[in-house]
């Protein structure tokens, strides 16, 4: 199988790859969607005219993002919704106040090498934001993404899930001690099964999801991290650069019908069984149909789990 090549690369922008699409009368929806990443990807879809609901944590600055977005795009059509994604009665109350198809779903939003701290369903907290949380959320919406008849999702993942695979035998490091890094390598690797089962099991509605590293670049994602680290300054994005392969996923007809695959730098990543230098390569362990199976059934279960605790 050939790695899907683009005619975009490293330097290229959201607004450059979305040239020439229409999405006009096309639904999207983003997660983490007032700031950073999540506004420009929200922008590129809105610059092609597609109707753009921006899923937030804090609805004011939902709210600005969204003002923003329409004087810079001449596109009205953005509105604002409060997620949470660490509480499924907000997620749930999120999804039931959808109605309609859903063509685009970009699972944006996350937390990066917090601190130790769980949920209220004693879910390790990236696990929980990054995976668990945009799991419910994608299933709670299957059917509106089944309406669409072609809808794709969008799952931002990280170099970093090379730090580590998931480690089923203990998600929530119950005996393991708490690293930030691996924790989050844990989940990033988890956004990239997701996207590997989620096109296997949906590919009869028509579904296609697949994985996207944006690129390192200076947002409020590195709050506990002290920034991007020993990352070379020659590797450093704009936000507006960081954007552009979760726009070019959600949006290029180079990429209709294909799902379960890993891009960075706008093309699809090759797949490596040692780290290597750069930033643009992707594990095996993460791309293995076997754990993003079993992936999928423990998700199920542990969400099914705490739903009947809420």
């Amino acid at each position: 199988m050939s790695l899907i090549r683009t005619p975009f690369g490293f330097a290229s922008s959201a607004a450059e790859v979305v040239s020439g699409v229409d999405l006009r009368g096309r639904r999207a929806v983003v997660t983490g969607a007032s700031s950073g990443l999540g506004v420009e990807t929200a922008r590129g879809l809105a610059t092609a005219g597609a109707d753009v609901t921006l899923a937030v944590r804090d609805h004011a600055a939902g709210q600005t993002a969204a003002k923003d977005i329409a004087s810079s795009t001449g596109n009205d059509a953005i509105h604002v919704a409060v997620l949470d994604l660490t509480d499924l009665r907000s997620i749930a109350a999120f999804s039931a106040g959808w109605s309609g198809p859903l063509d685009i779903l970009v699972n944006n939003a996350g937390v990066m090498a917090s601190p130790e701290l769980y949920t209220e369903y004693g879910w390790e907290l990236q696990f929980a934001t990054n995976h668990l949380g945009h799991f419910a959320l994608a299933n709670s919406l299957h059917p509106a993404l089944t309406a669409a008849g072609d809808a794709r999702i969008v799952v931002v993942t990280s170099k970093a899930h090379m730090n580590s695979p998931v480690i089923f035998d203990d998600l929530n490091f119950a005996f393991r001690a708490y690293d930030p890094w691996l924790a989050y390598g844990q989940s990033k690797t988890a956004n990239v099964l997701f996207a590997v089962e989620a096109s296997r099991r949906w590919a009869s509605d028509g579904i296609t999801a697949n994985a996207v590293m944006p690129g390192a670049i200076h947002t409020n994602l590195q709050r506990h991290s002290g920034g991007s680290g020993k990352v070379p300054p020659e590797l450093i994005k704009t936000v507006e650069q960081g954007a552009a392969t979760s726009t070019l996923v959600a949006t290029s007809p180079l990429l209709e019908g294909i799902g379960g695959r890993y891009f960075a730098d706008c093309n699809e990543a090759e797949t490596v069984d040692r780290r290597r230098p750069g930033l643009g390569d992707v594990a095996r362990f993460a791309l293995d149909p076997a754990n993003a199976e079993r992936l999928w059934t423990v998700s199920d279960d542990l969400v099914a789990a705490a739903s009947r605790r809420s």
